[in-house]
């Protein structure tokens, strides 16, 4: 299948699925997942339409939390708590004028995805946001995808600007998706 062929599947497929439940689940395994590396700075990200809601997070896991800004296709980062408007695609985004942080200060992405597949490549909605952003980061960064079990498929098309995560979270737990010794994953 192509990646827009893929979309629309992984559209359809997520859409019938029990978002609410399977977002409890995740951040119950993010926030232990967390607490086991103690780290304090994580971007999570505004859950749109049927996207997996990490929000919750914040009362599971004391931290600082940051929240992207699309910007002219990059992605700006801001600390929370802060003003938040509503972008055109639905989900909600800091305003404009929220004071800015450097990516260097993250710790852990929470990255949003279509689906994945196990080596940690995502599908992306195609305009390459978080691709650019985390082709930027300190290599210490730790990524975590977020998706439902039933939305990992066995390979993804892939491009040569594609980032993978090092890590997905599902209902069922987190798993390494590259190994990495140094690392210790």
């Amino acid at each position: 299948m192509t990646k827009a062929e893929l979309r629309r599947w992984a559209k359809e497929v997520r859409g019938k699925l029990p978002v609410p439940q399977l977002s409890a689940q995740v951040n119950q395994h993010l926030a232990h997942f967390l607490s086991e590396r103690r780290v304090q700075h994580i971007l999570f990200y505004s859950a749109f339409g049927s996207e997996l809601d990490p929000s919750d997070l914040q009362n599971l896991y004391p931290a600082t939390y940051y929240l992207p800004r699309a910007r002219t296709y990059q992605l700006e980062v801001h600390p929370l708590p802060c003003k938040l408007v509503k972008h055109p695609y639905g989900f909600w985004e800091p305003v404009a004028h929220a004071p800015r942080v450097e990516p260097g200060r993250l710790e852990v992405i929470l990255v949003p995805g279509l689906a994945f597949d196990p080596e940690g490549h995502r599908l992306g909605y195609g305009q390459g946001f978080y691709d650019r952003f985390l082709g930027q980061l300190h290599p210490q960064t730790l990524t975590v995808g977020l998706v439902a079990e039933a939305l990992i498929v066995p390979e993804l098309p892939q491009d040569r600007w594609d980032i993978r995560v090092q890590f997905l979270v599902t209902e069922q737990g987190i798993r390494p998706t590259i190994r990495d010794p140094s690392k210790g994953f």
